[in-house]
């Protein structure tokens, strides 16, 4: 497994175009792969590629990648970062990449680590009795925070607890009479964002597109503590929650900093 870290040049008109789509910017990540054939569907329980898109400042969007293979960034480096530097200096291609093994495999539980996630927070309900549930994101921030302590268990990790005093909000119910956590956790969900966008046709099949795709994506940043190494080396390697292919569900981890 491999980690890598690409800077886009905002400044370049095939940057800006990548960022405005989704699926421009799948398209581009999984390009970076040449032995990956577009037919070659994964088993669930097989390592991805995954990635997300870090907006930090106007001119610092970090494109971050996990993947089986070592990717080649060239032509995202020629279409959205600074070709001529990348030329200048061949040690220096214009992208990052890293094994990922030693973090994963060192990894045990207790370790707390800072984290970020960007999810696309989801439930299924029904409308009216009788018909069948369909799948709709949560909108506001307790919902969306709800959404990922309910998976953390599975994931392979708790979220830690703010000490009682640094609390500021009391937990409580929404008025759909479901439990929130107030300011509980280390927790903070920031830079939501809706899409929607017309699924393309399928390069494998030659078939179109099953009707539009609306996405809302939501950043989670946090800190955390390894309940399960096994299951979280899954989810830093297959994903969390839906919409991986349009930059969703990478987590990665940071060395912990003490608590402001």
């Amino acid at each position: 497994m491999f980690l890598t870290r690409f800077r886009m040049n905002t400044a370049r008109p095939g940057a800006r175009k990548l960022l405005s789509s989704p699926q421009a910017m799948h398209a581009a990540v999984m390009s970076s792969f040449p032995g990956l054939l577009p037919s070659g569907a994964a088993t669930p329980d097989a390592p991805r590629v995954l990635w997300r898109l870090d907006r930090n400042a106007r001119a610092e969007v970090l494109l971050y990648l996990v993947s089986p293979d070592q990717p080649d960034l060239t032509h995202l480096v020629e279409q959205a970062g600074w070709p001529a530097a990348a030329a200048a200096d061949p040690a220096t291609p214009g992208w990052q990449t890293r094994p990922y093994a030693p973090l994963l495999n060192r990894m045990a539980a207790g370790d707390q680590w800072a984290f970020r996630l960007t999810a696309n927070p989801v439930h299924h309900i029904r409308r009216k009795e009788g018909e069948p549930k369909k799948r709709t994101a949560h909108l506001t921030p307790v919902h969306q925070k709800a959404w990922l302590l309910q998976r953390q268990e599975r994931c392979g990790f708790r979220v830690l607890e703010k000490p009682g005093d640094k609390r500021l909000l009391p937990a409580g119910t929404t008025r759909q009479g479901q439990p929130h956590h107030g300011d509980r956790h280390e927790l903070t969900v920031h830079d939501k964002r809706d899409r929607s966008f017309a699924k393309s046709r399928s390069t494998a099949t030659g078939k179109a597109g099953k009707g539009p795709v609306s996405l809302v994506t939501v950043t989670f940043d946090g800190r955390l503590e390894i309940t399960d190494p096994e299951a979280m080396r899954r989810s830093l390697t297959q994903g969390i929650g839906k919409g991986k292919a349009y930059g969703c569900g990478l987590l990665t981890l940071a060395p912990l900093t003490p608590a402001g």
